[in-house]
């Protein structure tokens, strides 16, 4: 079942790559933002069935607007798509809710788990 999906990340070229794949795939990509401040607020407006978002970022990362968006709604589907160490952002993340946090490139992966939401 297609989902409307929120992608965030600092990059134009990986929103752009998140999104083609996603797009490709069947979902609707719904708002694209750059920061985590961004992402809280098109999260609020358009309420998403899933958000992607980068961890590094500008402002507010990944983390602080994971948190943030799942305070408004626990039942927020959050996907921390990254570079960074997984096992270590894992145990960062678990105590907030974040449900996967998945390596950059692994598209397979990432539309498993969009499909999951």
């Amino acid at each position: 079942m297609p989902k409307r999906v929120l992608v965030v990340d600092d990059s134009n070229l990986l929103r752009n790559a998140i999104s083609r794949c996603l797009i490709n795939a069947g979902h609707e990509v719904v708002g694209k933002g750059q920061n985590g401040d961004e992402a809280v607020s098109l999260y609020q407006k358009l309420r998403p069935d899933a958000v992607t978002l980068d961890v590094t970022m500008r402002g507010k990362d990944g983390i602080a607007a994971a948190e943030e968006i799942l305070r408004l709604d626990s039942n927020a589907f959050i996907i921390l798509y990254t570079l960074l160490n997984i096992p270590e952002l894992a145990a960062k993340t678990s105590r907030i809710g974040v449900r996967n946090i998945i390596r950059k490139g692994d598209e397979k992966e990432l539309l498993r788990a969009i499909d999951a939401a």
